[in-house]
């Protein structure tokens, strides 16, 4: 071997050891995402909480078993558009963009999707580059999946409280009933704790809280139309 051919072919074959591992990474989520059409999946922060031995709570119900009236109130507190957008609401993206640009105080624009596709393939942290991520992830899931899907497998692995994942979970724990069972009250709570589950209890709710879930339960009343993708006409 001549003096310093060593250096560049070791540097290559690093190079494509990388390519490789970026390929694996970036086509699982991909695999995962036609997996999970059909299969019950698990959110990367109940795997943390399973490999930090932490305990976890969730069963998996089908959305038949969980109350329209919660469906109904997630959608209106966290994705108002979930039915008409492609899973990347790009209006509200564009906004918080410009806001950004101008130094305003920015609001979130995630979609259920883009929530959805966070929890089961990303981190909890915010940065750019996640958010970049969850934008083609988002597009791809809502591509395989129906509606009806997305928001079945986002409200049995949404986070309600430590170690607390998923609707059926968070109502016996919150209510001691059935996922099926949840009132219009109960519903909205439920779904004004989701941006901040550590620190917001449905079951028993701050007066800021309370008043929050009151405005999301006005909003969902008469709204079953808007989930015309999930439940029909």
């Amino acid at each position: 071997m001549r003096p310093g051919t060593g250096r560049p072919a070791s540097r290559r074959a690093w190079l494509r050891r990388a390519a490789k591992l970026a390929a694996v990474l970036v086509a699982l989520p991909l695999v995962l995402i036609v997996v999970y059409g059909v299969v019950p999946p698990v959110s990367t922060l109940m795997l943390g909480d399973w490999l930090r031995l932490k305990p976890v709570s969730r069963t998996w119900v089908p959305i038949e078993k969980i109350a329209p009236e919660l469906a109904i109130a997630v959608v209106m507190s966290e994705d108002g558009q979930f039915c008409r957008h492609g899973g990347v609401d790009w209006g509200a993206l564009r906004q918080v963009a410009q806001d950004a640009i101008e130094g305003e105080t920015t609001r979130g624009a995630s979609t259920i999707p883009m929530q959805t596709v966070k929890n089961l393939f990303l981190w909890p942290s915010r940065s750019y580059v996640r958010k970049g991520l969850e934008v083609p992830l988002a597009l791809a899931a809502d591509l395989v999946w129906s509606k009806r899907r997305m928001l079945e497998i986002y409200l049995n692995i949404a986070e309600w409280g430590p170690g607390i994942y998923g609707a059926e979970a968070a109502a016996r724990h919150y209510f001691k009933k059935s996922a099926a069972a949840l009132g219009p009250k109960e519903a909205a709570r439920l779904a004004v704790t989701l941006p901040s589950p550590e620190t917001r209890n449905p079951g028993k709710p701050s007066r800021r809280l309370a008043a929050l879930a009151g405005v999301i339960e006005r909003r969902a009343t008469g709204a079953r139309p808007y989930l015309d993708c999930v439940y029909g006409n």
